[in-house]
């Protein structure tokens, strides 16, 4: 008697969705979904699953199968959109009584059918949408416009962002120097990134039955102490306590800022290094060459302090929020912030010299660092500007570097502590190099502590955080395997005493061994 190896026919696994008992909807779908979706893209078995999908919808509609059939909508074959729109009454008239779980993947399956506008918004327009939900369908849905692109603002709903004048003539300067393809392509990601978004959403709901925890769409006039820095706090004399500590960008000789006012000096290469308001900027240029005078190169940095968009308000409001449910799997808001900060405070272990807050950002976890070891062991580096002059109002007496995590500026051996939470996965081809030098800064027994991502274990959540296109990395997310970051923090000299996290959230703390 032989046994048939032949796989199941795309009929049967989508009828064995259709008709699965609740406990075993997930593993028929997973069976499905690996047919018909491979690599991030449809399979050929997908345009023969979409016309029986759409049946099954009409008989016994589920989310799941709803799900699917967004996925192959926006997979990018006009076949099986078309396929696909088929179904559109059905999806309508089911939108008009479904509860709240089965709207969430509703929306993401209508966003995906753009051919399908005017007939999906006529019908949407007086439903009794949350208002960002309905931001996103509409931006989802909306036909780019050449002559007046609207870029950058549709992450995670257009609804967010209520710009100033000041940051819409930001926007419009950067936008207007795009060329018309880079405005396309610009406009194509922002509309992918929103709807991996939806998708994630939607898969949360039919992975845990469960609605994601409200969003924050609430964006304040200001950060939490982003207002002016008092004139006696304006940075003069914060580097002081660390005198000798950072090295020139160009010769790696100890800078002297003792007596020259508003620069740092290197007395082997005579570059002069600018700062300003307490930040010291490493990352510019050096302004007519080595020995340049360096009150030009002060005012060039106050003039960029002094007209920077204030992006902080919506990165702790809204965006890092918004990150951390695609990137950890934190759509149930399984991670607080009492928990992020709860770790800092009782893992950084700092050994004798300073501690470096890498990648602060706009200063959250730089504020906590401060809580912890005291603000006059403190030093914050991160290569955004506009997130460092956020930091410097939150925290007028720690002082910054514009900086690369890449070339740690300090001398190694140097550090008592690092702490880089949320920012690995800003630079992810070159993460391992950023622990290297971490480990080379840091002094035995000192510690480091960070926060990350690793990938979703399910393949469709990987599938979302891959396609979240941001403009600092628009061919996608990227993000780690554990082993990676194991193998790095090993390389580099440190041995790792915890690794935590829930969901797809990586917690490790690791101390520098003896060299």
């Amino acid at each position: 008697m032989s046994v048939s190896t032949q796989s199941p026919s795309t009929a049967t696994l989508v009828a064995d969705l259709a008709r699965a008992p609740s406990e075993r909807r997930e593993a028929c779908f997973k069976a499905l979904l690996d047919a018909v979706w491979q690599g991030g893209e449809p399979t050929p078995q997908a345009r023969d699953a979409v016309p029986l999908l759409v049946e099954e919808v009409r008989r016994r509609p589920t989310t799941l199968s709803l799900l699917l059939l967004g996925l192959l909508a926006g997979g990018g074959d006009p076949v099986l959109s078309e396929g696909v729109s088929e179904g559109l009454d059905h999806y309508l008239d089911l939108f008009g009584g479904a509860d709240a779980e089965t709207t969430t993947v509703l929306l993401y399956l209508l966003g995906n059918l753009p051919g399908e506008r005017e007939r999906i918004l006529a019908f949407l327009e007086g439903a009794d949408l949350v208002q960002a939900d309905r931001a996103r369908l509409e931006r989802a849905l909306a036909e780019f416009d050449p002559d007046h692109p609207d870029l950058g603002r549709a992450w995670p709903s257009p609804v967010v962002w209520r710009l100033n004048q000041e940051e819409t003539a930001f926007d419009r300067g950067w936008i207007d120097r795009l060329t018309p393809e880079q405005a396309r392509a610009n406009w194509d990601n922002d509309t992918r990134t929103l709807l991996a978004y939806m998708g994630g959403r939607a898969r949360w709901v039919t992975r845990t039955r469960s609605l994601p925890a409200p969003e924050e769409t609430t964006v304040p006039d200001e950060a939490p102490g982003t207002g002016s820095v008092a004139p006696e706090a304006s940075g003069e004399g914060l580097f002081d306590r660390f005198a000798g500590l950072l090295r020139c960008p160009d010769c790696r000789e100890v800078l002297d800022g003792s007596g020259l006012g508003s620069v740092f000096h290197c007395p082997s290469c005579s570059r002069d290094v600018p700062t300003a308001g307490g930040i010291v900027d490493l990352l510019s240029e050096a302004p007519g060459g080595a020995g340049a005078d360096g009150d030009d190169a002060t005012a060039g940095l106050l003039g960029k302090l002094a007209n920077m968009p204030s992006m902080g308000r919506y990165y702790e409001a809204v965006l890092r929020p918004s990150f951390l449910r695609v990137a950890g799997g934190n759509w149930g808001g399984a991670v607080t912030l009492a928990d992020e900060d709860d770790y800092v405070i009782e893992r950084v272990r700092p050994v004798e010299g300073p501690v470096l807050d890498l990648a602060a950002g706009a200063g959250r976890w730089t504020s906590v660092l401060a809580g912890a070891v005291g603000e006059d062991r403190v030093i914050a580096l991160d290569s955004g500007l506009p997130m460092l002059d956020v930091l410097r109002r939150r925290l007028p007496g720690v002082p910054a570097v514009l900086g690369s995590a890449l070339d740690l500026p300090f001398a190694t051996g140097s550090l008592g502590a690092v702490n880089c939470w949320n920012a690995l996965q800003a630079f992810p081809e070159e993460a391992g190099t950023a622990v290297r030098e971490v480990g080379r800064c840091l002094r035995p027994g000192g510690t480091f502590t960070l926060m990350t991502f690793r990938w979703a274990d399910d393949p469709l959540e990987r599938h979302f955080q891959e396609s979240h296109h941001f403009p600092s990395r628009p061919e996608g997310m990227l993000l780690f395997e554990s082993e990676q970051l194991r193998g790095w923090l090993a390389d580099a000299g440190m041995r790792i005493v915890d690794a935590s996290g829930e969901e797809g959230f990586v917690f490790m703390t690791a101390v520098r061994e003896e060299a």
